[in-house]
This record gives C-alpha cells, sequence and structure tokens, in this order.
C-alpha cells in the first residue's frame, strides 16, 4: 500500500489544460504543452500535466452561449459508469486504452501526467442502472441524487456504504492503470450548496483516498474548490496532498490583494 507522505513532500509543480483551453482541450494540444514544459520548464521543478474538466465530453464548449457544462451532453461512459476520454478529442483513447498513451508520451518526456474528475458518479450511469464493477449492485444504488454539484450537472454523490467504496476503487484502480500520477478532485474540497456535516465531499475524500492506497500507485490528491474549512484541516491533511485556501482565483487585482491577507493568516 502506498504511504502518501511518501511522495509529493513539496507543492506540486507544472501545466493545467483548464488556464487557456478551458473545457475544450485536445490530445495535440496537450502534448504540445508537454513538450514545451519539458523544454523549457522541467529543469526548474515543473513536471505535472494536468487535463482539467470535461475531458470525457465529446461536445464541450459547442452549447457555450446557455451551458458551461452541458447537461447529459454527449459523453463517453464505459460498461461500469465510468467516464472515459473522448475519442474525438483524444483519438490515442479509442478501443479502450483510455489515458494510457498520453500519459506514457508525458513519462517518455520525464514528465507525470495529471487528470480533473468530479466528485461522485455520473448521473446517466444511474439513469442506466450500469453495474459497479465488482459487485452485484448497480450505480443506481449507490448513488445520492441528494448530494449534487450546484456548477456542474455530471453527478451525484455517491454514498457511504462499500459498493461506494468498490466503485472509488475501481475508478482509481482505471486510473493507475492508465498512468496516471496527480488526480484534481472537484465539488470536495467545499460546497456553498451543503454547509454541514450532511455534505458528502467528506466520506467521499475519505473513500478516495482509501481507493488510493489500495491502488499501489503514488497518485496526488489535490482538492477543489475552496476555501478550505478551518476546522477540517486534519480531515485534509489525513486524506489529501493538496487542498484550496481560496475559491477560483481569476486575473483580478482585488483577488491577488485578498491572497496576502490569506497568505498571512
Amino acid at each position: 500500500m502506498v504511504n502518501k507522505n511518501d511522495f509529493a513532500l513539496t507543492p506540486p509543480m507544472g501545466w493545467n489544460s483548464y488556464d487557456y483551453y478551458d473545457t475544450a482541450v485536445t490530445e495535440e494540444q496537450v502534448k504540445a504543452n508537454a513538450d514545451f514544459l519539458a523544454k523549457h520548464l522541467k529543469d526548474y521543478g515543473y513536471e505535472y500535466v494536468v487535463v482539467d474538466i470535461e475531458w470525457y465530453s465529446n461536445d464541450a464548449a459547442t452549447m457555450r452561449d446557455k451551458y458551461q457544462y452541458i447537461p447529459f451532453g454527449d459523453d463517453e461512459i464505459d460498461e461500469y459508469g465510468r467516464f472515459i476520454p473522448s475519442p474525438t478529442r483524444f483519438p490515442s483513447s479509442k478501443d479502450g486504452v483510455g489515458f494510457k498513451a498520453l500519459s506514457d508520451y508525458c513519462h517518455n518526456l520525464g514528465l507525470k501526467f495529471g487528470i480533473h474528475i468530479m466528485r461522485g458518479i455520473p448521473r446517466v450511469a444511474a439513469e442506466r442502472h450500469l453495474p459497479v464493477y465488482g459487485t452485484d449492485v448497480t450505480a443506481a444504488d449507490i448513488a445520492d441524487p441528494s448530494s449534487i454539484c450546484g456548477w456542474n450537472p455530471d453527478m451525484y454523490g455517491v454514498r457511504d456504504c462499500k459498493e461506494g467504496q468498490a466503485y472509488y476503487d475501481s475508478l482509481i484502480s482505471m486510473y493507475a492503470d492508465w498512468g496516471v500520477d496527480f488526480i484534481k478532485c472537484d465539488d470536495i474540497c467545499d460546497s456553498w450548496m451543503y454547509r454541514d456535516e450532511n455534505f458528502s465531499g467528506w466520506h467521499e475524500t475519505r473513500m478516495l483516498h482509501k481507493a488510493i492506497m489500495k491502488s499501489g500507485r503514488e497518485i496526488v490528491l489535490s482538492l477543489s474548490p475552496g476555501p478550505a474549512h478551518i476546522d477540517k484541516a486534519f480531515h485534509y491533511q489525513d486524506n489529501a496532498n493538496m487542498w484550496r485556501i481560496t475559491d477560483d482565483f481569476w486575473d483580478k487585482w482585488e483577488l491577488l490583494k485578498n491572497m496576502f491577507w490569506r497568505c498571512e493568516m
């Protein structure tokens, strides 16, 4: 089993696709940025290449006049209710390869590979009653429709049960097989919808951590969004490698100035 304190002892540094490409990044663009990172920034400690949100969406950013994230869009999903990369945007993922070929490309450059995920299980998996790998239940049995994300319509929360843990175990096992080194999990560090102990993000963080430990792979777990709850400091420390002290940081002076106050605290 992996000990999360044996790696990522300093803040991981690298490139994240969302900062420029939003939800619509392609494999060609990821490779081009990985090439640049390896050539110009790797020697300075920048090593992670992270594909951010909606990599499973074939139609991401095609309805921007209506949606940031298209409800029940044209998403790729496997037979066990797990999102897989869009083959139209990531051609090397065809035939069940997933992100293995793209992660190999990054690893061959001496870099590490990461992905963004949303907390929970796809709503479409529950709607279709897709089986949960290694169990005799379906996604509908472990999905919690009362636990949702306020800004992304893709997921339901996962119930705190052994079958729910089995889902996360299978998810992380698949990512480990792909060669994933970094996971940015969203809608899990904080939620403006749920402010008390009923927020399933708390137990889902623990489930993710357990799954990573079982996988045997050193995978950095980064929790988003922020701000983190000060009273949950030990919870974050016990189950993750990174967490956010603020919400999204945009190019506004007032947000930059606020960072000095936060870091001073």
